[in-house]
């Protein structure tokens, strides 16, 4: 037993209409095509589904049972074929995007204000965590991409076209300005209070990994969960952050801060685009094309 759609569709639209003549109208179908069509799902299914009526036609009690459920599912191909016509054409989907507090602010934002003034319809997720967690949720499939900061061991054989660069600078308040006035040996940090990301983001990974390739070990402070919770930190003396340029440029332009200059600064560092190997959703790949150049 398995009738085919078409022959489930011209039963269901015999039923509404109640009528051959109807129902091939309807249809865009003869009147013959339309009674072929039902004595052949009768013979499939071993039993009449019509009675002939002086009005045209009535469901027998078998005929009710399948329209019942039929018609239900019917209505719910319908309704699929409607949420996919509106997702291929960016008419509603999601997007599950996954950034840090850095990679989201200096780089992502202005693309997901672009994508949403073009296709309101989408529901854009972003998930917030620093790259090892991003590449974490990537791979468990929470996400349909990451934007991430290098460095990355933890994306594997993951895909990671780079999208931009950053760099990391050191800033203080004003009980510390006497520090901007010429370039800072690495090792006399390790005299002073410094303020740093926590351990488990690629940030601080790439900054312990730098001062150890000097022969600097630093032990920080303060370690803090946030970028701009290490500036206010240095605004008030609190010690000298390490923190992302981008992050600092306000509190510098104000005064608030200034800039310890190193005399050997941290190397430029990427933005990068994390990202599984099959194909994401139409929305997902559209914005995609957005961020990478």
């Amino acid at each position: 037993m398995g009738a085919s759609l078409d022959l489930y569709r011209v039963f269901c639209q015999v039923a509404r209409d109640k009528s051959i003549t109807l129902a091939a109208q309807a249809l865009y179908l003869s009147q013959p095509a339309v009674s072929r069509n039902i004595r052949r799902l009768e013979e499939e299914l071993g039993c009449p589904l019509f009675v002939r009526t002086p009005k045209g036609v009535q469901l027998t009690g078998e005929g009710e049972t399948l329209f019942r459920h039929v018609s239900a599912g019917l209505e719910q191909i319908r309704q699929g074929e409607k949420k996919l016509y509106e997702q291929v054409n960016l008419e509603s989907g999601e997007i599950c995007v996954g950034a840090s507090d850095m990679t989201l602010q200096f780089f992502l934002l202005p693309y997901l204000e672009a994508f949403h003034r073009e296709y309101p319809g989408v529901k854009i997720h972003v998930t917030n965590g620093p790259t090892p967690e991003t590449i974490r949720f990537l791979e468990q499939g929470c996400i349909d991409f990451g934007i991430v900061s290098e460095p990355a061991e933890e994306a594997g054989d993951f895909s990671l076209p780079p999208v931009g660069e950053i760099r990391d600078i050191f800033v203080a308040g004003k009980a510390f300005a006497h520090l901007a006035a010429s370039p800072l040996p690495l090792r006399a940090l390790e005299k002073l209070p410094v303020i740093c990301l926590e351990s488990n983001t690629s940030t601080r990974r790439y900054i312990d990994r730098f001062f150890a390739e000097n022969g600097v070990v630093l032990a920080p402070e303060f370690e803090l969960a946030t970028s701009s919770l290490i500036v206010q930190f240095a605004r008030r003396n609190l010690g000298v952050g390490c923190v992302v340029a981008a992050f600092a440029e306000e509190a510098l332009a104000a005064g608030e801060v200034v800039r310890v200059p190193l005399e050997k600064e941290l190397p430029p560092r990427r933005i990068c685009v994390v990202r599984g190997h099959a194909p994401g959703s139409k929305a997902a790949e559209r914005l995609l094309n957005l961020l990478l150049p």
